[in-house]
Order: C-alpha cells, then structure tokens, then sequence
C-alpha cells in the first residue's frame, strides 16, 4: 500500500523524509513554504535542495507531492491576486521540479462571488499560462476537490471536467480525490451507493484513470454540509466501513493515499497510519 502523511513542523524541508520514514510511511505531502504567506526569498536555498534530492533518492519515499499554499487563488476576479496567483504557482512548480517533486496539488480557488462559469473560465486560462511557461519540467498538476464552502470551485466534478477540456495541454494534469470534501460536498462515502455515485461522477466527467493521489480523511460534520473539517480514520462520518471500502476498491487501492487527519496528540499519526493499515484487506 502507498501511504503517508502531510508533513509539517520539520525545521529543514529535506527532514519531512526523516518525519516520513520514521512513521513508516513510502509517500508523503508537505508544503514547500508558508501556506498562508507569499513567498518572501526566490527560492529554496541551494543547499537545501541539494539535500533534499540526496535524501529522496536514498529514502525510496515516492510519489512525493507538494500542496499549493492557500494564498493562491487562480480562479479570482481581482487582477492583482490573479496576477499574483499565476507567477507564485509558476514559481512553485519550478522550485518542485528542482526538488525532484512529482505533483504539486491544488484546490481550484474561489470565484469570489462572482459566477462558477467564470471562475472555471479564469482558473483555466491561468493553468494554460502556468503550463505553457513550465512545459520543460514533468512535475505534474493535481485538481482537488473541494467541499463547496463559500465560493470554491471543485464541488461538483463538472468544474474539473470543464476546466480540462479547456486546456491546451492535458498530459500533465490530473485528479486529487478528498474523501472528506467529497462527503461534506453531498457524497455519503459511508454507504456502497453513496461510493458509487462519486466513483461514477468522477468516470463520467474525468475518467478514474485520472485520479493520481486519494486525500484519505474521515470528517466531522453532516453530509452535504459544505463546511471542511477532518477527522480521525473511522471517527467521522464516513467510519470504518467506509475508509475500508475506499481503500480496497480495485480502481483504487494502488494509488498514493495520503493523511490530513488532525493532530491533536503526539501520536496522532501514527494512530492514524495504524487505522488505515489495520482496514487493508
């Protein structure tokens, strides 16, 4: 099984590989910079990537992947943050590629009450741009799903049908799947039929073979309530037989799954690691 952890709290980028192995994890997630500032140095300093390549190539940890910062916002109607947007994500992805990170993930912003067709028009033209001007790297894009709070894009999967089909090129975009805003987005991923359904919309808009990295969370909060908040594995709403049933599912229990459960222990990951483990037919 492909599993790990968003990582976070480590002193030095290259150490989220030390974080990741000593929970026994062969993938993992982390923010390459401060998810709720913009960027205040170029890049990474050299040494820093130098190490972090070193240990990723000894470490066996892989797909590596990189969570856009929440700043970011590509679907906006406010030309500055637009702007903005598209030359940090540029950056982004340059400084992942010299990581030698595989993705980099992303929700798909807020049209800020504007309209949905808008913000899907705007975001679009943004990864054009961004695409075109990092056609030498292979660090490929990932659309998030999202639980449809406020403005944001990506509740329904109409939003990334319609967004793909407007790209110029498509080989290096692809799918994050979040159980816990697909459930808080009116999925019930506790139930067969409720599995069924998002399984079929996303084949029906996408294709499952799109999908390249599972965002493996229980949640706190009624189905369809559109407000993000994670929970422990079994705990939420989708419990046990939920995660069980995601995890086995033969379109999906060779993909990368990755944790955002809460940290409130110490041990909280490892708990977490142990559930999902424990739930692997």
């Amino acid at each position: 099984m492909i599993l790990g952890v968003h990582i976070s709290g480590v002193p030095r980028l290259y150490e989220a590989f030390d974080a990741a192995a000593a929970l026994g994890c062969n993938t993992m997630q982390f923010f390459s910079r401060s998810p709720q500032r913009w960027r205040q140095d170029k890049f990474l300093a050299a040494q820093d990537i130098a190490e972090f390549r070193k240990r990723g190539d000894s470490s066996g940890i892989r797909p590596v992947f990189i969570h856009i910062p929440y700043l970011i916002n590509l679907a906006s109607p406010n030309p500055r943050l637009y702007k903005a947007s598209i030359e940090a994500y540029v950056e982004d992805i340059l400084e992942a590629h010299a990581l030698g990170a595989d993705y980099i993930v992303t929700h798909m912003g807020s049209h800020k009450d504007t309209t949905e067709i808008g913000g899907i028009h705007r975001l679009t033209r943004a990864l054009n741009k961004i695409i075109d001007r990092t056609n030498n790297t292979p660090v490929g894009i990932l659309l998030e799903n999202t639980s449809g709070s406020g403005s944001w894009l990506g509740y329904k999967f109409s939003h990334q049908r319609k967004v793909i089909a407007g790209l110029r090129d498509k080989n290096r975009v692809g799918l994050c799947v979040d159980t816990a805003h697909a459930y808080l987005a009116g999925f019930d991923l506790a139930t067969q039929a409720g599995f069924d359904r998002l399984r079929g919309e996303i084949d029906k808009n996408v294709g499952l073979s799109q999908v390249r990295l599972i965002h493996l969370n229980d949640v706190r909060g009624k189905l369809g309530s559109h407000q993000d908040r994670h929970e422990h594995i079994g705990r939420g709403g989708i419990g046990r037989a939920g995660i069980r049933r995601i995890i086995n599912h033969p379109a999906l229990r060779e993909l990368p799954f990755i944790l955002e459960t809460p940290r409130d222990s110490v041990d909280a990951d490892a708990i977490n690691l142990k559930a999902v483990r424990d739930l692997r037919d």
